[in-house]
Formats: structure tokens, sequence, C-alpha cells
């Protein structure tokens, strides 16, 4: 039995579970194991062997793996990358210590900044410089070079990151402390800011380098015991890697730019809810993607998700934006909140309820996995209020113990409060909705954006749980829980695109544009995304998009201005500026008139052609599915512990429909449909979960 084309698997590693899915023939065969944080790849040889086992082949007739993973973030997280060593421009030592000097908690005295992830006796300089335009103004010596990376060979450092002021513009100084590294110091890893973040703005292309020399020991050894123990499986096909920005990179890419890894779970999840949307011809969605250690929003429109060029990593106060470690690489906008099933809660010294950003993760779990978990998590909660079968979690894989989750909400919540199990439950519950949906509230204002307008997909293993309750509070009546959704994001990897992002940050304003330059430039970026693109796919057909990023003269950031091919191969001043100003206009409702406007960076995309999504047809009307039974179930919307039905989501047939509340039932997750809303079913399997309007009589 050879390899089949057909046949794909998605790996997902988690925070606490694994997510494992096959594809093959048109059907999907997926699993959740327990994360095994030692070795990552032990948790998903089993979870292939599970799947293999369903569908009923071998591993060796796997054709492909595609596989995203928190290592890389977890990693710059716990600060557990390589000894590494920065070399930067004379005069530029402290630059990722001094930040943007920017105050992200304006009345916080007692501030504390974060750490940079080099201390400063692993940060070396030496002495050139190159101008904003690429013009050398001091010259770099050879002699200097080869001195100075004696001294780092004696240091015993694994790996190495060069930044030098403007290298964007010229990178011949880096490329020459590249060439004396490999010659002096062969064994370590390098990173040269010129590859890795071709941008302006040194704080953030100086950070995401270090990031990326940092992890990048880590995960090829990672990735190659990956590789090695696959093939010992039988598993011998080609492994992919989803990268932040929504796409799939070659393995060897991943190794040498592993920074790209970053998000690369979440950004598989928002390629789901896109082709979700795409399937349903739903232009405006909300995709709430909530596992067990973290919740995450994005705004998806015209089934595309929202992308940024710059994110931020290990926030330390709570999430606050500019508390983090800024990553400048193309991603996924997307809002991260401490929130996930294993999320522990406490009590402040204000006697509020709080929850995460700590986790319990798959070791030892919440309380109720019965492994030495004595704190109250968002899972406990869920269970006490009746959302979760105690005996059918996780297709039965793991037994849940209702009374250990009511010690731990009593013992940590209920006796500092004087609350009862049930009520500490519903409070770290509403702490939990409310802190998800307040983060989606400001994020959509921060875009300009009306959420009533929006549909919900929820995915996940924990979002089904709670997504009826976030659609309540954002006045949201309409949410799509896909087939799959509990390992969502793992079957986004198998929908992803081959891609590649090529950005250059070369400076010009409108009143000197240089249409021949441009033309050249995007020529030379489509090549380069185009080739990495072509080295994972040999014969698909590629496309490209095209995108400038502009901004007023004196402005401090751009906006991203899309092109059509046509616009990108015949540059002109006036088509851009009239470009321009019609996004300005459309995100802050005016233009301003009479002002310089520039360009600062300039972007391709590069990806492969994907079939358009079939749309799901309407469904006939059908029988409302039979009822296993009742359970009782808190719906905070009335306070109150109503009796709901208990329907496995197997019998619920495309076209029927049934009121709540009711929890539906599956192996991976559980929709819960309050007594606010109604459940019906489409014809691809995709359950609705819909406001509907009651009389009283």
């Amino acid at each position: 039995m050879g390899q089949q084309a057909g046949t794909r698997l998605g790996v997902d590693i988690g925070g606490t579970f694994t997510d494992v899915v096959l594809e093959r023939e048109g059907k999907w065969y997926s699993t959740k194991v327990l994360t095994t944080y030692g070795a990552p790849e032990d948790a998903i040889i089993d979870g292939m062997h599970q799947v293999c086992a369903k569908a009923g082949i071998a591993p060796e007739q796997i054709g492909q793996i595609i596989h995203g993973t928190t290592l890389a973030t977890n990693a710059l997280i716990e600060r557990r990358g390589a000894k590494t060593a920065l070399i930067t421009t004379e005069g530029f030592r402290d630059v990722i210590e001094m930040r943007t000097e920017s105050r992200f908690e304006q009345y916080d005295l007692n501030l504390t900044l974060p750490a940079p992830l080099l201390p400063r006796n692993r940060r070396y300089v030496i002495r050139e410089r190159m101008d904003a335009t690429g013009q050398v103004l001091l010259p770099l010596e050879r002699k200097d070079v080869e001195a100075l990376v004696m001294e780092l060979r004696e240091g015993g450092y694994e790996s190495v990151a060069v930044g030098f002021l403007h290298s964007y513009a010229n990178d011949a100084h880096e490329r020459l402390v590249a060439d004396v590294l490999k010659e002096l110091m062969p064994e370590a890893l390098v990173s040269l800011s010129s590859e890795v973040s071709p941008q302006m703005r040194e704080y953030e292309r100086f950070n995401t380098t270090i990031a990326n020399a940092y992890i990048k020991p880590l995960m090829a050894s990672y990735l190659g015991r990956l590789k090695d123990r696959l093939a010992d499986e039988g598993a011998d096909c080609p492994v992919f890697l989803m990268h932040s920005g929504g796409g799939i990179m070659s393995l060897e890419s991943a190794a040498e730019f592993p920074v790209r890894l970053v998000e690369s779970g979440p950004a598989g999840g928002a390629i789901f809810a896109a082709d979700i949307a795409a399937r349903h011809g739903v232009e405006k969605v909300l995709s709430f993607d909530m596992g067990g250690t973290t919740a995450k929003i994005c705004l998806i429109k015209n089934q595309t998700p929202k992308t940024a060029r710059v994110f931020e990593v290990a926030r330390t106060y709570r999430f606050k934006k500019g508390s983090g470690m800024p990553i400048s690489i193309p991603v996924i906008d997307m809002v991260e909140i401490g929130a996930g099933g294993g999320s522990l809660a406490h009590v402040d010294g204000m006697n509020q309820i709080r929850v995460g950003p700590e986790s319990a993760g798959s070791e030892p779990g919440p309380a109720c996995y019965g492994r030495g978990g004595d704190k109250p998590a968002v899972t406990d909660a869920d269970l006490v209020l009746g959302k979760l079968d105690p005996d059918n979690f996780a297709g039965g894989s793991i037994q849940l113990h209702p009374d250990r989750s009511a010690s731990a909400l009593t013992a940590v919540i209920g006796q500092r409060l004087d609350m009862g199990a049930t009520e500490a439950a519903w409070g770290l519950a509403e702490v939990v909705d409310e802190n998800m949906a307040n983060a989606a509230r400001v994020h959509a204002v921060e875009n300009g954006e009306d959420l009533a307008d929006y549909t919900m997909i929820a995915f996940g293993g924990a979002a089904p749980l709670h997504a009826s309750r976030l659609c309540e509070k954002l006045g949201v009546s309409r949410l799509l829980v896909p087939q799959g959704a509990g390992v969502g994001s793992a079957i986004g990897f198998l929908k992803a695109p081959f891609s590649f992002e090529a950005n250059r940050s070369v400076f010009m304003r409108m009143s000197a544009f240089d249409g021949e330059a441009v033309t050249a430039l995007f020529a030379e970026m489509e090549a380069e995304a185009t080739g990495f693109v072509r080295g994972c796919d040999a014969v698909a057909k590629i496309a490209a998009e095209h995108r400038v990023y502009m901004r007023y003269a004196g402005q401090g950031w751009e906006i991203p201005v899309p092109l059509t091919a046509k616009q990108a191969a015949n540059p002109d001043a006036a088509t851009y500026l009239r470009l321009f100003e019609a996004e300005y206009a459309a995100l802050f409702g005016r233009v301003v008139e009479g002002m310089e406007v520039e360009i600062t960076v300039w972007s391709v995309n590069a990806f492969t052609r994907q079939d358009a999504a079939e749309r799901v047809c309407s469904s006939a009307p059908a029988q409302a599915p039979a009822s296993q039974g009742s359970r009782a179930l808190f719906d905070p919307a009335e306070g109150a512990v109503l009796e709901a039905d208990v329907v496995l989501r197997r019998d619920f047939g495309a076209g029927a429909r049934k009121a709540g509340p009711m929890v539906i039932t599956e192996a991976e997750t559980t929709v819960v449909v309050p007594k606010s809303r109604s459940a019906k079913v489409h014809a691809d399997g995709t359950i609705e979960v819909f406001a509907e309007e009651r009389s009283n009589g």
C-alpha cells in the first residue's frame, strides 16, 4: 500500500489537547488526545494511529501531513529558547530594551516593562552604518566581524541574530556577517533581519529577528524529530507547517523562519471559519475559537480573515496592547483572551472573581479530570452548570468528576464569597463570557464594525459551550457551529493554501513616485514569494495579491491598500492616491485635504488557488430529533436551572429544528442552546442557533 494523494492528516498541538484529523475520499476522521508536553510528537503519533484505525488504513497511505503548533509561542512566553546573541549597529544596543517608550498602562506609577528577550550582556555592537536609502555611511570591516565572531564562539552561543540599521534597504553588511559566522562558527544557527523581517522600524525588526534566532534551535530539533518519528511509524510523507499568515509552508522554511509559526494554530481556525462562511454565503463573520487554554476572536469579511503586519506575543499586563513582545510578520489579525476550558479562577483582593491567564493545561488539568488539580477551571464551572456530560467527555476517553469540580469551586470561590457551588460556577462562567464579549466589542469598535450585523462561527472544544451566551451579550442573532467544530483548526490546516508573503520597506512619497522602480520592486517580491510556494507544490497554479501600506506624511502608522494585478504591473501615482483616499475614508470617515501621502511598505502574497467553496443547498423541513433524555442546565440569562433536552448531533438531521433549552452532544464538543434560542441543521450538518421571536402567551 503506497501513499495516496487524497489522504491527508491535519495536526494541531494546543495547550491542552492535540487535535488530529484525517481526510480521506471526502470523509473526515478525527480525535483529541491530551498534549504531551515533554515530547509533543508522542501525542501526534497516538492521534495518527487512532484516526487511521477509524478510517481502516495504515499510516503508510497518508500522502501529506499539515501541522500547526503552539510550541514556538510557548517557547517565547516561557523564555525556553537557545543561548542567543544579537549583533547590531554601534549605538543601537539598547533598542529592544528602550522599546517605543510608550506607557501601555498610563496611570500605573509602578509600571514594569517586560524584560527584553536578550539581556544586555548578550547584545553586541559593531561599527557600521547605512542610511535610509541603503547608501553606506560607515563601511563594515571584515577583521572587526572576525574578532567579534571569535568572541561569540568563546561565549558558547547556539544561535545568532543579526540586525543592522536600515539593512532592509541594503543587506550587504548583514550578508558579510553571515559569511564570517558560517566560516568561523559553522555550528551556530544564524537569523538575518533582512531575511526574517525586511521592514522599517528597527525595534520591531530587531525583536522579530531575535525571536526567530531564540526559538530556531528548539524548533529545528523538534521538526527533525517529528519527521523521523512519523517516518518510523510508516508516515514517510511530506510534512508542511501552517504559518501565522493563514497559509502553508514547507518544513525546511519553517525550520529556517520558525517565528512565522507563532499563532499558527489560531490561523488554521480562521481559515476554517472563512471556508464555512463561503459555503453559507455569509459576508460578515465573527469567528470564535475557544480551546483548553485560550480563546481567539477574528473578524472575517467577504470570506477573508483580517490580516496585520505586527502582533504581540507574551503580553504581561492582562493582554493589554503594548505590554508584549512585538513580532513583525504577516499574521491573521485576532484578539486572544486568556480564557479556555483549562483557565483557572481565583478571587482577588477586592473580592472579585478573576479567570486566567493561568491554565491547568493537560497536566494536571481542571479539578474534574481527577489528575491532581485542585483549583477550579472553566471546565469545572461548565460541568457543574450542566453543560457537560461527565461520562461522555472527549468521546468518553476522559471521565469527569462533578464532585471534585464542586469541591474546588466551593473551596476557592464559594467560601470567600459565601456562595454554593452552582452560584460560584455561574459567577465564574459569567466573568469568562463577559471578558470574551468585551474583547469582541473593543475589537469591533477599533475596526469600525457593528457586531449586530455579524454571524458568529464557533469552533474549538469549548466554544460551542459558550457561544450562545456570547451571542446574547453581543446582540448577535445568528450562530453557526459546523461539523468538526471541536477540531476546527486542524480541519482549517487541510483547507489552507500554500502561501508566502514577501514584504519590503521602500519609502516613497507620491510627489516623487517612480513607476519603473515600483514595477521592478513588485517583480522581485513576486519572484521571491512564488519561489517559496513553488517549493511546496510543483504543479499548482499560483496567484498573487499585491498591497501597499500608505499614510499621510507625519502619521505614525500606515493603512493597507489592496491593488489589482493590473494596478501593480502598471503603477500610477494618481490611481494609488485615489485608492488610498477611499480606504482612509472608509476607516476614518474623511480624507485630509492638502497633505502629502507616503508609501512605506510593499507586499506581495503568493498562494495556490483553491477550488471555490461549494454553496450549501437549502434543506426540506424534517422531523425534530428524538430526545435522549433531559439534563438540569443552568441558563444564565434566566438566572435559573432549567430542564434541557439532550440530543445527539448525529440524530439531528438536515432540515430539522428544535427550540431550547437543549444540549446537542457529540464526541468532541457540546452545543448549548439556551431558552432564548432555537436550533436547526443545514444540509452540510452545520447547526444554526438563532434567536426566535416567541409569544408569551
